[in-house]
């Protein structure tokens, strides 16, 4: 267990030198970002102003939370088939472009389309798990469940990007690629994400100290001091979808071409996929 993690921990800071060494990669998650808050929007307010959410989660509100999940995973996972596509530029030693990535993500469209429609369904039941009222061990449930799926889904748009199969074949592939590399998969997902998550945690906490301090001398410097901290939390975000886009397309790559892109130590290529 101490290999995975070193051999993670290894994988993930060379995926951060692809970062240093084409900064251009970190568009496609602020693009994302964009395009998933004015999906957000789009449903939040109208259901919101028609009281759509007063009444529990109704059969109303499943159809609803079903468009919105297809429209959300449709937008994250085309603009996460771009960032992968362009990655894998990168990793070939050639120099990717915003419109590169955008055009292999709209050459696999229905595809990104039809495991938008799988995630959109697998978002609906976790969320009706999770929301389970008075069963504890049900919402339990639903929370592995979530976990499990995340993880058998990781390697999905390395696969969509790389290769011309449907979405429930890509979902199988990236399944069979889990139960090689589970280790570095779920250390290396996970860890990105705790790292991250700590790294937000603390941001959010010096974020509201310090606008308070600074509300107590004047409130212009609050909403500025607040305003900046914001902003770092988003970049936190930007940094850590990039980052995991280029980690799972440096697994996809080794697993199918057995070749390590510079940078990155072929040492923990190579262990990731023992067995």
């Amino acid at each position: 267990m101490h290999g995975k993690f070193s051999r993670s921990w290894a994988l993930a800071k060379a995926s951060a030198g692809v970062l240093r060494s084409d900064k251009e990669l970190l568009l496609f998650p602020v693009i994302s970002g964009m395009c998933a808050l004015v999906v957000t929007a789009s449903f939040v307010l109208p259901m919101s102003l028609l009281g759509g959410f007063s009444h529990g989660f109704t059969p109303a509100l499943a159809v609803a939370a079903f468009a919105f999940y297809f429209c959300q995973y449709g937008v994250i996972v085309f603009f996460n088939c771009a960032l992968v596509a362009a990655a894998t530029i990168r990793l070939e030693g050639g120099d990717p472009t915003l419109a590169d990535g955008l055009r292999a993500a709209r050459a696999r469209l229905p595809a990104i389309l039809g495991y938008a429609a799988i995630a959109a369904t697998a978002g609906v039941l976790l969320q009706t798990l999770r929301n389970r009222e008075g069963s504890v061990l049900v919402r339990l449930f639903g929370a592995l469940l979530g976990a499990a799926w995340t993880l058998a889904t990781f390697l999905v748009v390395p696969v969509l990007v790389s290769r011309r199969i449907g979405p429930i074949d890509a979902l199988k592939e990236s399944v069979r690629l889990l139960k090689r590399t589970w280790g570095e998969n779920a250390i290396g997902n996970v860890g990105i994400g705790a790292a991250f998550g700590l790294l937000t945690a603390a941001t959010v906490l010096a974020g509201i100290g310090l606008t308070v301090l600074a509300a107590q001398a004047w409130l212009g410097l609050a909403i500025l001091v607040g305003g900046l901290f914001a902003i770092a939390v988003l970049l936190l975000g930007v940094l850590q979808s990039a980052l995991a886009g280029v980690y799972s397309a440096v697994l996809y790559r080794y697993a199918t071409t057995r070749q390590a892109p510079a940078g990155f130590p072929p040492a923990a290529l190579e262990g990731a996929f023992v067995g």
